[in-house]
């Protein structure tokens, strides 16, 4: 087996990384808006919107993802095994992503048809697109401290994914459909694509597949399944990863709803003014008029105003962690550092459930924190999932890269089916109604737990689970070791 452990260029990391932030404008858009999408853009009930994002996600993990691992650890081109894969579904994730945010008119049965049939096919070239991308993290080199870099890299494309989606959708929504939602919706996912369709094309011609199989190495399906049943760290890794992604979704789909619904609009608005916000948007609108450009559209409503900067805090917040993330998992192993950030980044989490509905300033603070040390976990989590794959390789004495990403993309979909539909779910339970414009009791006090208490819960059962991951910092050491010198040996 070949390999080249050198240094990955910063040409390289960066063609990479656009890879990740243009899936991520779909991803995080599905992640923090789909259910509001679907209740009150599209206007479909809650329920079958819960069920829409449950089913496909389920199809997502069981299906797709596992088909798509065999499929693509057994792809042989003059381009690799993952690179023709980003190359073949770019144009597809784009058209799709737009399809699943148009708005047909076709009656409630229709809508729902419709919305299912499209999701479920995004979900299906998602899976596609993104495991076979992910997977190429673990053949660009066999340096484990190459990936911990590389996953800084791509991970801060993530946080500006996110930081794009989570405080500039809404407003670019205003703004690409002149106040309706339903247009700005459509033209921001338009724009969204093809921005995508472009970073996948850069990723694949600016990426190079390095640790190769040996030519020799024949496996089967059954072979592969059998190594993935033997393999704890990869079962620890694939429950890991349902539980981290159930509570993205639960709580990037429920903030909008506790913004809206819990915390009051006149201490948001206090709160815009008292920092100094409400002037720096009409300094900026200023700036455009005086130079004959039209005025930036910010909500002018609080609660979506604040939702917005209360997602772009907490995401400089992850991207700052996420610079201190390489430099700790050097030192201490990525087991041990992704345990200690995730437990504390959780803690104020929960902290949430204490907070009156005017204190804004506390819940910006808890969202700061929470992000710092949420971000300093985000790298490793799929670093840790190429190390996966060098331990079986180390054990079986044979590479199948993508079946073991399959984990994380398997654990991705499902924990997000779970989650978005958690989001619906407890919402229909609590009697949410998006007719209503004040909401009841029993639904605020669901929108308050689910963004404390319910999203905290998988995240601590997930710190108990990294005890039984056995991919410490001297087992690194020696699986990058020992994986070297078999490579470097005349008979590979």
């Amino acid at each position: 087996m070949s390999s080249n452990d050198a240094v990955l260029s910063v040409r390289e990391k960066l063609g990479y990384s656009l890879g990740d932030l243009a899936a991520n404008l779909i991803f995080q858009t599905l992640v923090t808006f789909l259910a509001f999408f679907y209740t009150d853009v599209y206007r479909i009930p809650a329920s079958s919107a819960a069920t829409i994002i449950f089913v496909a996600g389920l199809l997502g993990a069981f299906v797709f993802t596992p088909t798509v691992a065999l499929l693509a650890d057994r792809t042989h081109s003059r381009w690799g095994k993952f690179r023709p894969w980003i190359l073949w579904t770019a144009v597809p994730f784009g058209v799709l992503s737009l399809l699943a945010f148009s708005t047909p008119d076709l009656g409630t049965q229709g809508k729902i048809s419709y919305a299912a049939a499209t999701y479920i096919l995004l979900v299906l070239v998602y899976a596609a697109n993104n495991l076979p991308y992910s997977a190429l993290s673990g053949v660009l080199t066999g340096s484990m401290a190459q990936r911990n870099s590389l996953s800084a890299y791509r991970f801060v494309a993530v946080m500006i994914a996110q930081l794009i989606v989570q405080s500039l959708l809404l407003p670019l929504v205003l703004i690409l459909g002149d106040g309706d939602r339903v247009r700005g919706f459509h033209n921001a996912m338009l724009l969204f694509a093809g921005v995508g369709t472009l970073f996948f094309l850069i990723t694949f011609f600016t990426t190079r597949e390095r640790v190769l199989p040996a030519p020799e190495q024949k496996s089967s399906i059954r072979q592969d399944l059998a190594d993935l049943a033997r393999n704890r760290p990869w079962m620890v890794i694939l429950l890991l990863t349902v539980l981290v992604f159930t509570t993205l979704a639960l709580k990037g789909g429920m903030y909008i709803y506790y913004f809206q619904y819990y915390l009051h609009a006149d201490a948001l608005a206090g709160f815009l003014d008292d920092i100094g916000f409400n002037r720096l948007i009409a300094g900026l609108n200023a700036l455009l008029s005086s130079v004959g450009l039209t005025g930036f559209r910010w909500p002018e409503d609080a609660p979506t105003s604040a939702f917005s900067l209360f997602n772009a805090g907490g995401i400089v917040f992850m991207i700052v962690g996420i610079g201190f993330s390489k430099r700790l998992a050097d030192r201490f192993g990525k087991r041990d550092v992704f345990a200690a950030a995730l437990f504390v980044s959780t803690l104020f989490m929960l902290a949430f459930y204490t907070f009156p509905p005017d204190r804004i300033g506390l819940v910006f603070g808890a969202q700061i924190l929470h992000g710092f040390f949420y971000g300093i976990t985000i790298p490793l989590l799929w670093a840790m999932v190429a190390d996966v794959a060098d331990y079986s390789e180390w054990k079986n004495h044979r590479r199948a890269t993508a079946i073991v990403f399959s984990a994380i993309l398997c654990g991705l979909k499902l924990g997000l089916s779970v989650g978005g539909a958690l989001v619906a779910g407890i919402l229909a339970h609590y009697g949410y109604d998006a007719a209503q414009t004040l909401q009841s009791t029993g639904a605020i006090a669901g929108i308050r737990l689910s963004i404390s208490l319910y999203c905290s819960l998988p995240f601590l059962v997930g710190v108990a689970l990294l005890f039984f991951y056995e991919i410490n910092k001297p087992l690194e050491t020696r699986i990058e070791r020992e994986l070297a010198a078999r490579r470097a040996a005349p008979s590979a």
